[in-house]
């Protein structure tokens, strides 16, 4: 088991499930959407869309695009027009 990353920090939060422990399976705030108190992870980081994140339960490590803006798919570089040199 790791230990928690030193860059954590209870302020910066995010509400993703774990995929390795599901500790939120049967949380109905969870199940709601909603912000539960207990099923946080920790926001390590971010670049654009892509969140990297730290379960406080069982310290697993892992990265999670949200597709939410700009995102880093083959697909969304492909749909983007050309860059203009003038």
């Amino acid at each position: 088991m790791l230990p928690i990353d030193p860059q954590a920090d209870i302020g910066r939060r995010a509400w993703v499930p774990c995929p390795a422990c599901d500790d939120a399976a049967g949380c109905a705030q969870c199940g709601a959407r909603r912000n539960c108190t207990e099923h946080w992870r920790y926001l390590l980081a971010n670049t654009g869309s892509l969140l990297h994140l730290q379960c406080p339960g069982c310290t697993h490590v892992w990265d999670h695009e949200t597709g939410f803006g700009a995102t880093r798919s083959a697909a969304a570089s492909a749909a983007r027009p050309p860059r203009r040199r003038w």
